[in-house]
Protein backbone atom coordinates (compact mmCIF):
# COMPACT_ATOMS: atom_id res chain seq x y z
CA UNK A 1 0.00 0.00 0.00
CA UNK A 2 1.10 3.58 -0.51
CA UNK A 3 1.39 5.95 1.64
CA UNK A 4 -1.26 9.24 1.05
CA UNK A 5 0.73 11.43 2.42
CA UNK A 6 3.42 11.15 -0.46
CA UNK A 7 3.35 13.40 -3.38
CA UNK A 8 2.73 12.17 -7.04
CA UNK A 9 5.42 10.70 -8.82
CA UNK A 10 6.19 12.88 -11.57
CA UNK A 11 4.45 11.39 -14.59
CA UNK A 12 3.75 14.59 -17.30
CA UNK A 13 2.19 12.32 -19.42
CA UNK A 14 -0.68 11.64 -17.26
CA UNK A 15 -2.88 14.71 -16.92
CA UNK A 16 -5.92 14.67 -14.97
CA UNK A 17 -8.86 17.20 -15.44
CA UNK A 18 -11.60 17.70 -13.00
CA UNK A 19 -14.91 19.46 -14.00
CA UNK A 20 -17.20 21.06 -11.31
CA UNK A 21 -20.94 21.98 -12.72
CA UNK A 22 -22.43 24.52 -10.32
CA UNK A 23 -25.77 25.39 -10.87
CA UNK A 24 -26.50 28.32 -10.64
CA UNK A 25 -28.60 29.52 -7.62
CA UNK A 26 -31.68 29.14 -6.84
CA UNK A 27 -33.19 32.73 -6.39
CA UNK A 28 -37.40 32.13 -6.13
CA UNK A 29 -39.37 30.86 -3.86
CA UNK A 30 -42.09 33.59 -3.59
CA UNK A 31 -43.67 33.26 -6.37
CA UNK A 32 -46.64 31.32 -4.75
CA UNK A 33 -46.96 33.60 -2.14
CA UNK A 34 -47.31 36.45 -4.56
CA UNK A 35 -49.83 34.48 -6.31
CA UNK A 36 -51.80 33.64 -3.07
CA UNK A 37 -51.42 37.16 -1.97
CA UNK A 38 -53.26 38.50 -5.25
CA UNK A 39 -56.05 35.91 -5.00
CA UNK A 40 -57.18 37.09 -1.66
CA UNK A 41 -56.51 40.75 -2.96
CA UNK A 42 -59.03 40.00 -6.35
CA UNK A 43 -61.48 38.35 -4.10
CA UNK A 44 -61.74 41.51 -1.37
CA UNK A 45 -62.11 43.61 -4.21
CA UNK A 46 -64.92 41.48 -5.57
CA UNK A 47 -66.99 41.38 -2.51
CA UNK A 48 -66.14 45.55 -1.99
CA UNK A 49 -68.22 45.46 -5.69
CA UNK A 50 -70.81 43.50 -4.86
CA UNK A 51 -71.23 45.21 -1.70
CA UNK A 52 -71.57 48.90 -3.25
CA UNK A 53 -73.55 47.97 -6.00
CA UNK A 54 -76.23 46.98 -4.01
CA UNK A 55 -76.24 49.92 -1.61
CA UNK A 56 -74.17 48.52 1.19
CA UNK A 57 -76.85 48.57 3.73
CA UNK A 58 -78.24 45.14 4.65
CA UNK A 59 -81.95 45.29 5.12
CA UNK A 60 -83.33 44.12 8.88
CA UNK A 61 -86.29 42.34 9.11
CA UNK A 62 -89.88 44.48 9.81
CA UNK A 63 -91.14 43.58 13.35
CA UNK A 64 -93.90 40.85 13.09
CA UNK A 65 -96.94 40.42 15.87
CA UNK A 66 -97.48 36.27 15.69
CA UNK A 67 -99.61 34.89 17.84
CA UNK A 68 -99.74 30.84 18.02
CA UNK A 69 -102.46 29.19 19.43
CA UNK A 70 -101.07 25.82 20.39
CA UNK A 71 -104.22 24.49 22.82
CA UNK A 72 -104.44 21.21 22.81
CA UNK A 73 -107.54 19.04 23.50
CA UNK A 74 -107.73 16.65 26.34
CA UNK A 75 -105.82 13.35 25.58
CA UNK A 76 -107.53 9.86 25.94
CA UNK A 77 -106.68 8.55 28.68
CA UNK A 78 -105.34 5.10 29.68
CA UNK A 79 -107.61 2.50 31.02
CA UNK A 80 -107.14 1.28 34.77
CA UNK A 81 -105.11 -1.57 34.89
CA UNK A 82 -105.29 -4.35 37.83
CA UNK A 83 -102.48 -4.39 40.00
CA UNK A 84 -99.86 -6.80 38.88
CA UNK A 85 -97.80 -8.23 42.20
CA UNK A 86 -94.00 -7.91 41.09
CA UNK A 87 -92.59 -11.85 41.14
CA UNK A 88 -91.01 -13.33 44.07
CA UNK A 89 -87.38 -13.42 44.21
CA UNK A 90 -85.55 -16.18 45.54
CA UNK A 91 -83.63 -15.25 49.11
CA UNK A 92 -80.15 -15.96 49.14
CA UNK A 93 -79.44 -19.01 51.26
CA UNK A 94 -76.40 -20.67 52.27
CA UNK A 95 -76.23 -23.84 49.86
CA UNK A 96 -76.26 -27.57 52.13
CA UNK A 97 -73.10 -28.37 52.96
CA UNK A 98 -72.99 -32.26 51.87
Amino acid sequence: MTDPNAPPPDRPEVVHHTTINNPPARSGGGGFMGFLIGGLVVVVAIIAVVLWMRGGDIETPRATDIDIDVSVPDAPKMPDLPPVEPPALPSPEPAPAG
